[in-house]
């Protein structure tokens, strides 16, 4: 072991003596932000950052575990993003069902897709689907795999779910105005019976959301990351961790 490996294990220690055990957060939502620029850096193409960064996530998902975070929500494929030109895009689905299908033989988690499936490929869409089925019985901590994710897009879907709930039961339109509340919303959510992210973190210097769990974010935590999210290191995980235990939580008080 050299030098920069034995101060790096004194600082990575000393850190997770900061994170009181009770001060965990219960759900962490992370935008994996700066594959292309990583890759640009490296002098490598866009499909080769973010294949570094899916190789990511399984060692992230173990941090997770360590400190035992129930809940993690993962944004790989935003609405915005199928835009893209068409061969970058079938990279990238490419690489996200690779992705999914390594987690699922990982065997250690309970995965479970969010966002628009209807505007996904078929194929992807089936495989995500798929896979949450298969590890439903799985006792590891729940995974969000957020594919074709916008926060706009999943307020629309849960108002159109709601309608179409109470349509059914033969509620009118006046009726549903009186009853309806914050809670009724939540119900039709992609995340509906998680708790709530208690912190988001982004990585690659970026300090917005852009729509990220919009609903569910409303009294979370936030932490930018300078760092990209193939370079995204324990450390950088611990540092979030701490900056979230020493913050005093409000929830909008």
């Amino acid at each position: 072991m050299g030098v920069r490996d034995l101060v790096y294990g004194i600082y990575e220690k000393s850190l997770k003596g900061q994170i009181p055990a009770d001060r965990i957060p219960r759900h962490v939502g992370v935008i994996l932000d700066g594959n292309r620029r990583w890759a640009s850096l490296q002098g490598s193409t866009s499909s080769e950052g973010h294949r570094a960064g899916a190789a990511k996530i399984v060692e992230f998902l173990g941090w997770c575990d360590d400190v035992g975070v129930e809940v993690v929500t993962l944004w790989l494929l935003s609405t915005d993003n199928l835009a893209r030109p068409a061969p970058e895009l079938q990279a990238l689905m490419s690489i996200i069902e690779d992705t999914v299908t390594g987690l699922v033989e990982q065997g250690r988690w309970r995965l479970h897709p969010v966002g628009a499936l209807d505007l996904l490929p078929d194929h992807t869409a089936r495989m995500l689907k798929e896979a949450e089925e298969s590890t439903r019985g799985v006792e590891g901590s729940l995974v969000n795999v957020a594919v074709g994710y916008g926060g706009r897009r999943e307020v629309v879907d849960a108002v159109r779910s709601l309608l179409s709930e109470h349509a059914a039961r033969g509620t009118s339109l006046d009726e549903l105005a009186q009853l309806l509340d914050v809670e009724h919303i939540a119900e039709h959510l992609y995340t509906k019976g998680q708790p709530d992210p208690d912190l988001v973190i982004r990585t690659s210097g970026e300090q917005r959301l852009s729509g990220f769990l919009m609903w569910q974010s409303a009294h979370s935590e936030f932490y930018f990351c300078e760092a990209y999210w193939p370079d995204f290191r324990h450390v950088d995980f611990l540092r979030a961790l701490r900056s979230y235990a020493e913050r005093h939580r409000r929830f909008g008080a």
